[in-house]
């Protein structure tokens, strides 16, 4: 496979413990202590009063981690090419809705059911940023995030255009959770863009790959990247936190995964800081300045 490139400018994400991506990055490299929580997830203050009380866990999701991803950016999001990726949509939607059918009076609300459609998320987005781009919406199980990250990809080499990446998983109640184990929401989303610029943060080049998945070094975060779907992309994220050129395996597919190079910007067209250009080491590298395997 011919390696597919981008950069990325921005990060959204809200996950247990990780209110947003600034706060997130230094729990994510190790230079903060990491406080297990439950994910808090925001209403929707960019939807009308009226599609708001609508929204189920996974539209509050996806919107709150692109609007980050796009805030970060200084991008308009109405502009903005998107891709929303998820295993399951809202699972606690999917609960409520198999509860009615398994009850007596089986009257579905049709709020519930337009709310369990897969594409649900992107034409809520559409609705608050008033986007008129184009919107693809996939699911690919446990390598959904991967699956996002190539479509994205391959929008931004053919089209020349950035592109938003949304990638969010919610929990499942019991007994659900019995056989999708999902205990707790996670979203992240990445602004990807062609070319280089003062608000990029890194360029990755994507392959497919036999190796196996990368493993994380903090307990915490590896079970949360077991535990999501959407967690897949914990390895990048942490790469992204550290600012190190490295690279990453995610899982992808059951016999094929996606190998990620990260690699920082060029100085001399994106000067950094130098509390980011001289940063803390980061204690899941090994000496080679990769991630253990």
């Amino acid at each position: 496979m011919i390696a597919l490139s981008a950069f990325i400018e921005s990060v959204g994400l809200l996950g247990p413990g990780l209110d947003n991506w600034s706060d997130a990055q230094d729990r994510l490299a190790g230079r903060a202590a990491y406080l297990a929580a439950r994910t808090v997830v925001p209403a929707p203050a960019s939807l009308p009063a009226a599609e708001r009380r609508r929204t189920g866990a996974g539209v509050k999701l996806a919107l709150a981690v692109g609007q980050e991803a796009v805030a970060s950016s200084g991008r308009d999001a109405a502009t903005l090419a998107t891709v929303f990726a998820a295993s399951g949509g809202d699972g606690q939607n999917c609960h409520v809705i198999c509860e009615t059918l398994a009850g007596d009076d089986r009257a579905l609300s049709p709020t519930r059911f337009h709310n369990s459609v897969h594409n649900a998320p992107a034409g809520y987005w559409s609705i608050a940023t008033r986007a008129m781009a184009s919107s693809n919406v996939l699911s690919a199980y446990d390598g959904s995030f991967a699956a996002g990250l190539l479509e994205s990809l391959c929008q931004v080499a053919v089209d020349g255009v950035p592109t938003l990446l949304i990638a969010f998983d919610t929990d499942y109640p019991e007994p659900m959770r019995e056989v999708r184990p999902i205990p707790d929401a996670f979203g992240v989303a990445l602004v990807l863009a062609p070319t280089q610029n003062t608000n990029t943060l890194a360029r990755i080049d994507a392959r497919l790959t036999d190796a196996p998945a990368t493993v994380l070094a903090t307990p915490e975060f590896e079970q949360m990247r077991r535990a999501n779907p959407a967690a897949r992309a914990l390895p990048l994220l942490d790469a992204l936190a550290a600012r190190r050129t490295a690279s990453v395996v995610l899982d992808y597919l059951q016999d094929v995964q996606l190998q990620l190079d990260i690699s920082m910007p060029d100085a001399s067209l994106n000067p950094m800081p130098d509390a980011i250009a001289d940063p803390v080491p980061d204690a899941s590298l090994d000496n080679s300045g990769e991630y253990p395997q």
